[in-house]
């Protein structure tokens, strides 16, 4: 199985016309995934050729579920227009929203997690700011390259970009289920907990990857839901541990306030609850292909 995004996933592409939007539907294509269409405003009824393939542009995403039966779509819209690209994606009642864009204000994100939660959290939106989701074998929405992992029984769950294509190199012989990258926000729909309680219920996944970073206490919180509702093994990795203190690094969320969200804090509270936490990532790694040997 997979979380959130299955084989049967149809998929639409706001702003495949674009340079971005473009190059990274035909990789997903490549991937296997059904890209059914693509969205930009005022080039309704244009056709873009990617290969053998014609896909339609449609002017809206409520047109293009309509005439596809798409059930998620991806977001290459840039930053100033992606609010309400994702606003029309939630109001056309879309499954999943998968949001690329990184600049998005912070005050936007917020609005259109809000619109989407004001609308009975029938949209699942994964970042802004992120890599997107890959189930390997089955379907690819986002930038993640499709080739460095094949298929397997590890779920993965990361703030990082590189970091999330580290690890799936990394136990690329094992394999993944599903890895989602939620984005490094301070506002992100879909949260670790959220992907924490997706892995667990899945019945093909057998142990979880959880990457963090410095800033806020979303690696604390995750810790507390793994104590309370995991029972798959867990391993886990902060990025900065050599972040000099009192610096921002990275994404816009990796804030840190004194002893608060630095790597060692997460570190401790992930292993206070039974996580073993690499201090890096080939570690990392090591350490889950451990735990899998000590169950096996």
């Amino acid at each position: 199985m997979a979380i959130f995004l299955t084989e049967k996933s149809r998929v639409l592409v706001q702003g495949m016309t674009g340079s971005e939007g473009l190059k990274h539907t035909t990789r997903m294509l490549a991937a296997g995934t059904t890209v059914v269409g693509g969205v930009t405003p005022g080039k309704g009824g244009q056709s873009v050729g990617i290969g053998d393939v014609e896909l339609p542009v449609f002017g809206s995403v409520e047109e293009g579920i309509a005439a596809t039966g798409a059930d998620t779509t991806v977001v290459f819209v840039p930053p100033r227009f992606a609010k309400g690209a994702v606003v029309e994606a939630i109001d056309a009642g879309v499954g999943l929203a998968v949001v690329i864009t990184e600049g998005i204000p912070v005050h936007d994100s917020a609005y259109f997690w809000a619109h989407a939660v004001a609308n009975g959290g029938t949209t699942r939106i994964i970042g802004p700011n992120c890599p997107g989701i890959i189930s390997p074998g089955k379907s690819n929405a986002g930038i993640i390259p499709s080739d460095i992992t094949g298929a397997g029984r590890i779920g993965l769950v990361s703030k990082s970009g590189t970091l999330t294509y580290q690890l799936m190199h990394e136990l690329r012989d094992i394999g993944f289920s599903t890895c989602v990258g939620i984005g490094g926000d301070p506002v992100v729909g879909t949260t670790h907990i959220d992907c924490l309680r997706a892995f667990q219920d899945d019945d093909e996944t057998d142990a979880i990857v959880m990457i963090g970073e410095i800033g806020g206490d979303a690696e604390e919180r995750a810790a507390e839901f793994i104590h309370a509702e995991v029972g798959k093994p867990v391993v886990g990795y902060v990025a900065g541990f050599t972040a000099p203190e009192g610096k921002t690094m990275g994404h816009a969320g990796a804030i840190v306030s004194g002893s608060a969200g630095t790597a060692e804090a997460k570190a401790k509270a992930l292993e206070a609850v039974g996580v073993r936490v690499g201090r890096t990532p080939s570690e990392t790694a090591s350490l889950l292909r451990a735990l899998l040997v000590a169950a096996a």
